[in-house]
């Protein structure tokens, strides 16, 4: 039986006893989850219990006080005690600043790995309010170390939310044996410390500062995370992603644990798009048969922006990314558009040049993807998302507006450059007849 918090939610939607959640309901409940029990109940909050288990009333209720439910049930806030949850607690930090950056508040934003374990998030913005009654910027200090956000998974188009459910900084507070903050405002330097979530030291006045940002740095707690550690790989490989789909952001990762082999990185990419599909393609952009097909455009029936750039390459494998509001997502209603939009304009091509005869059919959209490396991204006032994960996207306006945009941009260069348009065509028309 399966109890915990996540059992009297589940209680409203499956029928199940008072005393607990069966196995197979929850299979019921989420029947294309493919995990381990307890890795999913780490995730979500739970326990597996005796199937013999007789009561379940108000005696078997526990009230956690404070953080200790954060504590208790970390997977919950942050996904999990593994590198995954270590890595959503670096950007649950770091989404205020990039942010800021994005808002023209700040200019860089810069993560460091430091010797002792620790992480260091630093931006030269304004800085973090101290006075919470001049908090109109955002809340003060404290509260935004200690008071949990409410989470901003489906923000409008100009924010962001790196972390698993956008709590916020206090969640990483509370999840750290020691957490340091150090404001440069107004002139003047202040620095507070945590541990555990609760302020050991008062917000104090350390001096003069001749320049302005916040630094926050965080030590992950050992009896919540063992010996989990920190991925640079997967770090500077979700931060490069959001420089190429922000062309405004400039971040510094770096990593300071191994003196020897310290590693550096500067992830800004002023082309977006367009030189996102360049690093995926690596080395086989050499051999395109095209060049990057790349534009924006705002598309009021959405109410937000797409961003798409593709090209077709002399290699086999087809490299897609799709996102809505810089989350990258495994499908939806853009990806679908995007991949209508390419047939439509291949198919209107062949069939008026005569390379598709009246009885052959239209092109399907696994015709087209042998080397076709793609970046498709819209950012959206009001997304709408399957599933609490975020990686569908459902806004059905979607789907046509990046559809037609898609099949003017190709229509127009199939027809301005006929001989890489022919090369492409020929290669789609003669794998269809292959196949």
């Amino acid at each position: 039986m399966i109890r915990g918090p996540w059992a009297d939610y589940l209680r409203t939607v499956v029928p199940t006893p008072a005393r607990g959640i069966s196995k197979k309901a929850l299979t019921w409940c989420f029947p294309r989850i493919r995990l381990a029990w307890e890795t999913l109940l780490d995730t979500m909050g739970g326990d597996i219990v005796s199937e013999e288990s007789t009561s379940y009333d108000a005696a078997n209720i526990q009230v956690l006080k404070g953080w200790e439910a954060v504590r208790r049930r970390p997977g919950m806030y942050i996904g999990s005690t593994s590198e995954r949850g270590l890595r959503n607690m670096v950007f649950e930090v770091a989404d205020r600043v990039v942010n800021e950056v994005l808002d023209g508040r700040a200019t860089s934003v810069d993560v460091t790995l430091t010797p002792d374990g620790g992480v260091r998030v630093a931006d030269d913005g304004p800085g973090v309010p101290i006075d919470e009654t001049r908090a109109a910027g955002g809340p003060g200090l404290e509260a935004l170390l200690t008071q949990m956000q409410a989470g901003t998974g489906t923000a409008g188009r100009h924010d962001i939310t790196l972390g698993f459910c956008g709590v916020g900084p206090a969640v990483v507070n509370a999840l750290s044996q020691r957490m340091t903050a150090e404001v440069r405002r107004e002139g003047v330097r202040w620095v507070q410390e945590y541990v555990r979530g609760v302020a050991t030291t008062p917000l104090t006045a350390a001096g003069t500062a001749t320049e302005s940002g916040t630094t926050l740095a965080f030590w992950p707690d050992a009896d919540i995370f063992g010996a989990a550690e920190f991925s640079f790989d997967r770090l500077e490989e979700r931060f490069r992603e959001l420089a190429f789909l922000n062309q405004s952001l400039d971040i510094s990762l770096t990593d300071l644990r191994h003196p020897d082999e310290s590693r550096s990185v500067r992830l800004r990419f002023p082309g977006g798009a367009r030189d996102f599909v360049a690093f995926l393609d690596g080395h086989a952009a050499a051999s395109a048969p095209m060049d990057t097909i790349a534009f924006e455009y705002e598309d009021p029936r959405m109410a937000g922006v797409m961003e798409v750039a593709f090209r077709w390459c002399s290699c086999p494998e087809e490299r897609v990314r799709s996102y809505a509001n810089s989350r990258p997502t495994i499908n939806g209603t853009h990806a679908v558009g995007f991949r209508n939009g390419m047939t439509a304009a291949i198919t209107a091509y062949a069939r008026e040049h005569g390379l598709l005869t009246a009885t052959d059919p239209d092109f399907g959209a696994d015709r087209i993807d042998e080397g076709l490396t793609a970046v498709v991204s819209v950012k959206l006032d009001r997304p709408e998302f399957s599933g609490s994960t975020w990686g569908v996207l459902e806004n059905t306006e979607v789907r046509d507006c990046v559809g037609q945009a898609v099949q003017d941009h190709l229509g127009r260069w199939l027809k301005e450059d006929p001989e890489r348009a022919a090369a492409v065509i020929d290669r789609i028309v003669q794998r269809a007849r292959r196949d």
